[in-house]
């Protein structure tokens, strides 16, 4: 027993003092404070604006994992700067929870302006939500 603690506080220190290197440069994470647990199985749009269009194009389409995540939008290699849309589409997920939800979807516009890595995040309830830029 003693052995499987430090084996964990030793891999818990390591993660802290080394974090994972990014291999893409936008990532999410859905966390529904209505019930403390991350939003698994929610399609995310991204969209990037061609301001010479004046339109929306969609660049990728995925589903948080089962923590309520999604690592791997845009990979650095294809990234470019300008203005990015992700598209919850939680309307379906809150089907499943038997919830009535006020927002069948939530639209959050940012800018994506250096090779940096962005974090998106939302937390959500049938009736609010709030999103800013984690890390």
């Amino acid at each position: 027993m003693r052995h499987l603690i430090l084996t964990f506080l030793f891999s818990l220190a390591v993660t802290l003092a080394f974090p994972q290197a990014h291999t893409h440069q936008l990532s999410s994470h859905i966390l529904d404070v209505s019930t403390g647990r991350p939003a698994a199985g929610v399609p995310v749009r991204l969209e990037k604006r061609d301001e010479q269009a004046n339109r929306w194009f969609l660049v990728d389409e995925k589903t948080t994992d089962s923590n309520g995540r999604i690592q791997d939008f845009l990979d650095y290699k294809k990234t470019e700067t300008g203005v990015y849309k992700l598209t919850f589409l939680v309307a379906d997920y809150f089907k499943q929870q038997k919830a009535d939800t006020f927002y069948p979807f939530i639209e959050v516009v940012f800018q994506i302006r250096d090779k940096a890595h962005y974090h998106v995040p939302i937390t959500l309830s049938p009736y609010g939500y709030s999103t800013y830029r984690g890390n």
